[in-house]
C-alpha cells in the first residue's frame, strides 16, 4: 500500500514538470518535431495571407468589371472609351478590350480591303482576345496552386512529425524501462500537436481553394461572354465596312 502511494506521488510529480500547454509542447518536443511544426506554422500563416489578398482582389476586380461594363454598354462611343483607359487598363476586362482596339486601330490605319484581310482580322482580334484573357488570369490565379499543395500534404506533414515524435518517444520508454503513463503522455502529446497542427494548416487551404476557384471560375466566364459579345460587335462592324 505505501509503494502504491509512492508511485502515485512519484507519477503526480512527473507529470506536473511536464509543461502540457501548446508553447510547452513545443519547446518539449525534438527538433525534428519543432522544425515540421514551425513549417506548419508558417504555411498557415501564408495559406491565410494568399486568402485574404485573393477575396479583396476579386472583390475589387467585380466591381472594376462592372464599373467598365456600364461604359461599354452606356452607348458612347468605343473610340472615346479607348482613348480614356489605353494608357493604364484598370482590369483585366478593359485590358482585353484595348488590346482588342489597339489592333483593330492599327488595321484600320492599314487599310482593309478583301474578305481574305477582313477574316483574318477578325482571327487576329479574337486571338489578341484570347491571349490577354489567358494572361489576365494566369496573374489573378497567382499562389492557387500553393492553397492546393498545403491543403493536400499538410495533414501527411504532419503525420510524419507525429510519427517521428512517437518513434522518438518508444525509444527513451525502451531506455527508460519505464512505462507509466508520466513517461508516455508528454511525448506522444508533443507528436500528436503536430498533426494538429497539419490540420490547422490544411483544413483552411482546402476551403478557400474549393470557394475562391469557383469564384475564378464565374469570373473568367464572365471575361470568356465579354470576348464573345465584343467579337461579334467587331464583326458586325467589319460586315457594315464590306457593304
Amino acid at each position: 500500500m505505501e509503494n502504491q502511494v509512492v508511485d502515485a506521488v512519484t507519477l503526480g510529480q512527473s507529470v506536473m514538470s511536464h509543461d502540457m500547454s501548446l508553447w510547452g509542447l513545443f519547446m518539449q518536443a525534438g527538433l525534428v518535431v519543432k522544425v515540421v511544426m514551425i513549417g506548419l506554422l508558417m504555411a498557415s500563416v501564408w495559406v491565410w495571407a494568399i486568402v485574404i489578398e485573393k477575396m479583396l482582389r476579386l472583390h475589387k476586380l467585380r466591381a472594376q468589371a462592372g464599373t467598365f461594363e456600364e461604359a461599354f454598354w452606356s452607348g458612347g462611343s468605343l473610340e472615346d472609351l479607348y482613348d480614356r483607359i489605353a494608357d493604364k487598363p484598370r482590369d483585366p476586362m478593359s485590358a482585353i478590350f484595348v488590346s482588342a482596339m489597339r489592333e483593330w486601330r492599327r488595321s484600320n490605319a492599314r487599310g482593309i480591303k478583301g474578305d481574305t484581310m477582313r477574316a483574318r482580322l477578325q482571327q487576329r482580334l479574337e486571338r489578341t482576345m484570347e491571349t490577354t484573357l489567358g494572361r489576365e488570369m494566369d496573374r489573378v490565379e497567382r499562389y492557387m496552386t500553393f492553397l492546393a499543395s498545403v491543403g493536400s500534404t499538410a495533414p501527411f506533414v504532419g503525420l510524419f512529425g507525429t510519427v517521428w515524435g512517437i518513434m522518438v518517444s518508444f525509444q527513451a520508454i525502451a531506455a527508460s524501462k519505464n512505462t507509466s503513463l508520466a513517461v508516455v503522455a508528454p511525448g506522444i502529446a508533443e507528436a500528436l500537436l503536430a498533426t494538429a497542427m497539419g490540420l490547422v494548416a490544411a483544413i483552411p487551404a482546402v476551403v478557400a481553394y474549393n470557394k475562391i476557384s469557383s469564384d475564378l471560375n464565374r469570373y473568367n466566364n464572365r471575361l470568356e461572354a465579354f470576348v464573345d459579345e465584343f467579337t461579334s460587335i467587331l464583326s458586325r462592324q467589319l460586315d457594315d465596312a464590306r457593304d
